[in-house]
């Protein structure tokens, strides 16, 4: 629980013990994950160049062990992952829905590491859509926080955004929830005016 008595969405690896069975698809390894990816972006791409329609993927989230986690390898659950991803079918309408608060959970010190993967897509223009969340923790073992109270700092983010101009929203997504805030509602509201607080100082700085 944080301020406000409010629940925070976690993760923690060692203590996840699920209990559910493999999926119709059985056991997926990273092959087949791939070539599945890749049969479906040497479709869909051609046509988003077409219609001019950009199409962004959300990485796995969270980011579960390379090896593989209840029989299935996702590969879209760590960073090299994703830079494989958004060089297949090679496109500018080709890219992501840039889950910050995702990015942060595959790191092991997501406070110093964040900066350098946002300039990363960033710079190669993958960057579609910004989900700006912030954690706690590292890979394997995390929570959700409200914006303000994690571990990546806030305006030095929204500061590395403007250096790789980056033209498109800046969006709450996974809120911490209150006993007394249905839906989540107040928190959204938290998190929309302190990304307008952000937005406002960056003007100001010129």
């Amino acid at each position: 629980m944080c301020r406000g008595d409010a629940m925070l969405s976690t993760w923690s690896l060692k203590e996840a013990k699920p209990a559910t069975p493999l999926t119709k698809a059985g056991p997926v390894n990273a092959d087949a994950y791939w070539e599945r990816i890749t049969w479906f972006l040497e479709r869909a791409v051609p046509v988003a160049n077409e219609y001019k329609v950009r199409i962004a993927c959300h990485p796995h989230d969270p980011g579960v062990p390379p090896e593989g986690y209840q029989g299935i390898n996702a590969v879209l659950g760590t960073v090299d992952g994703i830079k494989k991803f958004v060089s297949i079918k090679e496109s500018p309408y080709h890219g992501l829905n840039f889950c910050q608060g995702t990015v942060s959970e595959m790191l092991q010190n997501p406070g110093k590491e964040i900066y350098d993967v946002i300039k990363y897509f960033g710079s190669r223009k993958k960057i579609f859509n910004v989900h700006f969340r912030n954690i706690r923790g590292k890979r394997d073992e995390f929570v959700e926080t409200y914006p303000d109270e994690g571990d990546v700092d806030f305006v030095k983010a929204i500061q590395t955004y403007r250096e790789i101009e980056y033209p498109y929203m800046l969006m709450p997504d996974h809120v911490p929830v209150a006993p007394d805030d249905q839906g989540g509602l107040q928190s959204f509201a938290f998190c929309y005016g302190y990304i307008r607080g952000l937005l406002q100082y960056m003007e100001r700085a010129g």
